[in-house]
């Protein structure tokens, strides 16, 4: 494959800058008002705005998706057709993650019957661990693109002909890796005491 280093490394610079300011809505950012199937789906764009929309339907999550969420129980039942904060955080949560995770393991991750007061505090750690993760990520990309954006590669970095192919295929390796692992700590949970 061919690419344009220049273009890419122009936006990598451009995508690099607005992660470094990014981050997920606390709790206490969240609407205290319930919210209608709409407005939720309006609302998350906002909040996931550099999530890759679904070419197809354009939207991050469609009306479906979050109907199916409460269908499987992944997350609580709309009260009266509305949505409040504990609904949002739970989409959040589902929405990020099923970036790399199936939906059978994000289940398995975020628990379901907890009291508003619990889903704030697992929620806000979320947005906490969600932005040391985005920094960690932004750093690792810089130095796995140093080769496109002209910075001093390490010593170690492998090189190739092709910089932005070298980084393409590098990240797709790291990202089955990482949800590799993902998945094998997931299933860890799920093992009686004795066989972990």
């Amino acid at each position: 494959m061919s690419y344009n280093k220049d273009l890419v490394a122009q936006k990598l610079r451009r995508w690099e800058k607005y992660m470094q300011n990014y981050v997920l809505p606390r709790w206490e950012d969240l609407p205290t008002i319930e919210l209608y199937m709409e407005q939720v789906i309006a609302l998350l764009l906002q909040y996931l705005d550099f999530l890759p929309q679904d070419e197809r339907q354009n939207e991050v999550v469609t009306v479906s998706a979050i109907n199916n969420y409460v269908r499987m129980k992944i997350m609580p039942a709309p009260h009266k057709k509305k949505y409040s904060r504990v609904h949002l955080a739970y989409l959040i949560m589902i929405c990020t993650l099923k970036q790399s995770l199936n939906i059978s393991y994000i289940s398995k991750m975020i628990p379901m019957g907890l009291t508003e007061d619990e889903v704030r505090v697992i929620y806000n750690n979320y947005v906490d661990r969600h932005k040391a993760a985005n920094t960690y990520f932004v750093d690792q990309v810089r130095e796995a693109a140093a080769d496109i954006l002209d910075h001093e590669v390490p010593d170690t970095e492998v090189r190739a002909e092709n910089p932005v192919e070298n980084l393409l295929f590098s990240s797709a390796i790291i990202s089955g890796f990482l949800t590799l692992m993902t998945e094998k700590i997931v299933k860890l949970q799920e093992l009686p005491e004795e066989e972990q």
